[in-house]
């Protein structure tokens, strides 16, 4: 598998979202034809009737998604994991966001230490977190939504518990910067 196509594969799996032609080209650093190219050989190898991953492909943007003859098992799944009690790392999760929001992925995962992605996705869907895209699209930064603060009872952030003391910790604000700082060093590498 040529480099372009396993960078792509690996963007796809970890976003929840389509992904541009435009984009793609931009974060692997590469043309867009090279783009377009890998994207019609990831359709094919994916969109067979035995896959349980499919390759959508409309507009120039790419996601995965899962085989529509699936759907029945998928959303069972889906509705378990929504409707079931929270894990002890989605509350942990949910506790951050809480109290730093809005905070990106990569912070999130400097202060927790492993890597949220589902976590978040599972939060998302419950409705109890949103993401906001700055930035140009290249970086999401995830909040409570309005819903989650009605839930508690609460009419802001504000109000939670130590709030003011946790939101602006010296620790917690010096591993985010530490994460940011890496960040900031990747996006200025040359591909």
């Amino acid at each position: 598998m040529n480099k372009t196509l396993s960078q792509i594969e690996s963007l796809l799996l970890v976003t929840a979202k389509p992904l541009s032609y435009k984009e793609l080209a931009k974060l692997i650093n590469v043309q867009g034809s090279e783009v377009e190219s890998a994207c019609l050989e990831l359709q094919a190898k994916y969109n067979q009737p035995e896959q349980g991953i499919q390759v959508l492909l409309n507009n120039n943007q790419i996601q995965l998604v899962t085989n529509p003859d699936n759907v029945s098992i998928v959303k069972n799944f889906l509705q378990a994991e929504t409707t079931g009690e929270l894990s002890r790392p989605s509350m942990e999760t949910l506790t951050i966001i809480a109290y730093r929001q809005p905070i990106t992925k990569e912070a999130l995962e400097q202060i927790r230490g492993i890597n949220c992605s589902l976590i978040l996705r599972n939060l998302m869907i419950r409705g109890l977190v949103e993401a906001q895209e700055i930035k140009g699209g290249l970086t999401t930064t995830y909040s409570l939504t309005m819903d989650f603060l009605r839930f508690l009872g609460v009419h802001s952030v504000e109000e939670l518990p130590d709030y003011q003391t946790l939101h602006t910790d010296e620790h917690v604000q010096a591993a985010i910067e530490v994460s940011e700082q890496k960040e900031v060093a990747v996006n200025q590498e040359p591909a």
